[in-house]
């Protein structure tokens, strides 16, 4: 996922269409985004709130629609113009937060996959005087980047409940599988499954834009080493690929994941794969819209601007995939 997509599709920017949601509750409720007055929470007659969402996000990547849909619902419900940009680029990403300084946004909630690089597009942001939140990446990072919030998981903590159930499961080795190089929340769960896990904790780093060098190198490694019996995923995709490997490979190892989406779930309910560790994209994604909403018109800031808003770990198996499968089945799961 380093490697930066081609000028024609190196960035991808939406405007989300919000009319008909807005006037929906619009319908329900007088307030949403604006006074009985006309005038909107921020003071400014006839317009609303212009919110921008960033993130690291390749395209196609069904881990991010479940962020953006949560950021939609609490877009079309706070009366809210939505943007929302991508870019797994480095450099691509910060200068998307740059551009939503330049066109003057009213809050910018962005992913911290690599914090120092968002340094100074976000010091950019508070000096224009708009509030930036985090979500999803850089727990360790939002408070010394100047960020006013921050929503997702702890990473480090999601990696030793890993490392915890696998002795539970009698696992013995498990290959741990890292999708892009220094992203700090992928490092952080692969470190931490490593801390507290019994067994050896083996590192396999990919190139997450590849799905075909993606199953190729697990398949490789589970072919060299027999002793393997348990492979780590980072994203519901990347399992789903992990299962055909260890069928290519002959392998008795089984999987397991951070993360899900619908297809996943159906994999934990056939059993193909253990266990997923869910953060909640879609929570993330509409905590991150909210807040700025509820910054802007009220001056609320979640976790007192001292502690992040904790949005997983919640473990989801074969005992409880039930509860969660009629959400996924939705798209908000």
């Amino acid at each position: 996922m380093n490697t930066a997509p081609p000028p024609a599709s190196r960035r991808t920017v939406r405007v989300v269409a919000l009319a008909a949601a807005v006037l929906l509750v619009a319908g329900c409720s007088a307030s949403g985004g604006r006074s009985d007055s006309g005038t909107d929470a921020a003071g400014r007659a006839g317009t609303r709130l212009k919110v921008t969402l960033i993130t690291h996000a390749t395209d196609g990547d069904t881990f991010w629609d479940l962020v953006r849909k949560g950021a939609e619902a609490a877009a079309a419900k706070d009366g809210i113009e939505l943007t929302y940009a991508n870019d797994p680029d480095t450099a691509g990403q910060a200068e998307l937060v740059r551009d939503a300084v330049r066109d003057k946004a009213d809050g910018i909630a962005v992913t911290l996959a690599r914090p120092q690089a968002m340094k100074d597009p976000v010091a950019r942001a508070r000096s224009a005087g708009i509030p930036v939140v985090g979500l999803n990446s850089g727990i360790d990072a939002w408070q010394s980047e100047g960020l006013l919030e921050y929503f997702g998981q702890d990473e480090s903590v999601a990696g030793r409940a890993v490392g915890d159930k696998l002795d539970d499961l009698k696992a013995r080795h498990a290959l741990c599988v890292i999708h892009e190089r220094g992203n700090v929340a992928l490092e952080a769960r692969c470190a931490g499954v490593k801390k507290t896990f019994g067994g050896q904790t083996e590192m396999l780093y990919v190139e997450g834009d590849d799905h075909k060098a993606v199953a190729a190198a697990i398949t490789t490694r589970l072919r060299q080493d027999p002793t393997i019996d348990e492979v780590v995923a980072n994203g519901a995709q990347f399992a789903l690929t992990a299962v055909k490997s260890v069928e290519q490979a002959g392998s008795r190892a089984r999987v397991a994941t951070f993360d899900l989406n619908k297809d996943l779930v159906k994999a934990v309910q056939d059993g193909d794969v253990q266990f997923a560790v869910d953060q909640q994209p879609y929570l993330q994604g509409y905590l991150a819209v909210d807040a700025l909403w509820l910054y802007r018109t009220n001056g609320n800031v979640s976790g007192g601007g001292v502690a992040p808003v904790l949005t997983g770990p919640a473990f989801v198996t074969k005992a409880n995939v039930a509860s969660v499968a009629r959400f996924a089945a939705g798209g908000t799961r």
